[in-house]
């Protein structure tokens, strides 16, 4: 890890090509929210590719428009999520319908990551 950030909605972990997310438990992640985190990202890789990997270790929620934004990010190769709890999962599959770019589902951390690890390389 290069750099860990904390946010009174979140904490977020900054890799050579990827972010991992673990949002606060009950938090809906709106446009504001999601507008910290493309900032933290854009601070961060600039104009290097990255994987946005969230880590749902506790219940939120997320506005679906948050998709639209995120993914008109350029360096922005792809979402994973990390779930472990059938809700959470259902949730993933239902907000993957408003994302454009790969997006991928995980029951472990270590998969989403290896995932991620592969998206850039094919780049």
């Amino acid at each position: 890890m290069l750099k860990t950030q904390k946010y009174d909605f979140c904490t977020l972990n900054f890799y050579d090509s990827y972010m991992i997310a673990v949002v606060n438990k009950g938090i809906h992640l709106a446009p504001a929210e999601n507008q910290v985190l493309i900032d933290a990202a854009n601070a961060f890789y600039r104009d290097m590719p990255f994987v946005y990997i969230t880590h749902r270790k506790h219940s939120y929620s997320v506005d679906p428009i948050v998709f639209v934004k995120t993914a008109k990010m350029k360096n922005l190769l792809g979402v994973a999520v990390v779930a472990d709890v059938p809700v959470s999962k259902g949730n993933a599959e239902i907000e993957k319908l408003f994302y454009n770019k790969p997006y991928e589902i995980f029951s472990v951390l270590e998969d989403a990551v290896e995932w991620a690890k592969q998206l850039i390389q094919n780049g």
